[in-house]
């Protein structure tokens, strides 16, 4: 090679490879301090588009959860209600069942009828006050509510509303049923036995909707988790080899730049051709 004092090839190779190394050198530290290899589109187009996409279907897995369980939370509560309801129809059921013996006083009767009053009032306190976030699903308010259950919106599990106030299609008993007579009080007595038994079939109705529903939780839960470990084995960087490969750059970049200052030091050798 000759040894020319306005080009200096050795030097411009070191600084070639010098400049390769610090590149290098930066990806790595870029992916220890990001604990990234793919951190951008530039470092890898295809990977990064993929795990964009990976990302938009977490995010809407997120979405999707919190929608079943702000709807579980409601049927939860709806099912509390209704179960406090089928408590009070069983007292209904034992004050009915006594108000239907003829050998009762009038001051008896009375007690009776106003204990039936007052539970079949409860009711409609209970009916009223099982709201939650602003709907009710035992009144009749709301015909169905509407779950997502998938991250594309196209699936969805759907609770119908159970309607169990008075004098309704489930509970048969009247917003103004009494016991006050032995045929009134066995009028009730019918009553309630039919509203008892269709309250806990809505009680079961819900109970198997709230279990749908923490199942699909349960599930996109474990789905979710999937799709950010599958994110991670694309665009995470193993920061052990990462370690490795900085160690070896470094000394390499130090060997560099000893390279080019040997290099740069090169044309020097000229001179002594002239004395």
């Amino acid at each position: 090679m000759a040894i020319s004092v306005n080009t200096n090839t050795g030097a411009l190779v070191a600084l070639q490879n010098l400049n390769t190394t610090n590149r290098q050198l930066g990806t790595v530290q870029n992916r220890i301090s990001t604990g990234l290899k793919v951190a951008n589109a530039k470092d890898n187009g295809g990977v990064f588009a993929i795990a964009q996409k990976l990302r938009a279907d977490v995010r809407s897995l997120d979405v999707v959860d919190q929608s079943l369980s702000r709807v579980q939370s409601l049927v939860d509560v709806s099912a509390a209600a209704g179960q406090a309801i089928s408590d009070l129809l069983i007292d209904l059921k034992e004050k009915a069942l006594a108000a239907t013996d003829t050998s009762l006083d009038s001051a008896s009767r009375t007690a009776l009828n106003e204990d039936f009053k007052a539970l079949r009032d409860q009711i409609t306190t209970i009916v009223n006050n099982a709201s939650f976030n602003g709907t009710n699903l035992i009144n009749n308010s709301t015909a169905a509510i509407n779950a997502l259950a998938s991250a594309d919106g196209t699936k969805t599990i759907t609770v119908l509303d159970e309607a169990l106030q008075l004098s309704g299609s489930i509970i048969t008993v009247t917003t103004t049923e009494q016991v006050n007579t032995v045929t009134n009080a066995k009028a009730a007595l019918t009553a309630v036995k039919a509203s008892l038994n269709n309250v806990n079939a809505s009680l079961a109705r819900l109970g198997t909707k709230s279990r749908a529903l923490e199942i699909q939780s349960e599930f996109l839960t474990k789905l979710s988790d999937a799709v950010v470990a599958s994110i991670g084995s694309l665009v995470d960087a193993d920061l052990a080899k990462e370690s490795a490969n900085l160690q070896a750059l470094q000394v390499k970049q130090q060997l560099g730049v000893q390279a080019l200052s040997i290099a740069n030091q090169a044309p020097q050798t000229i001179l002594s051709f002239f004395q």
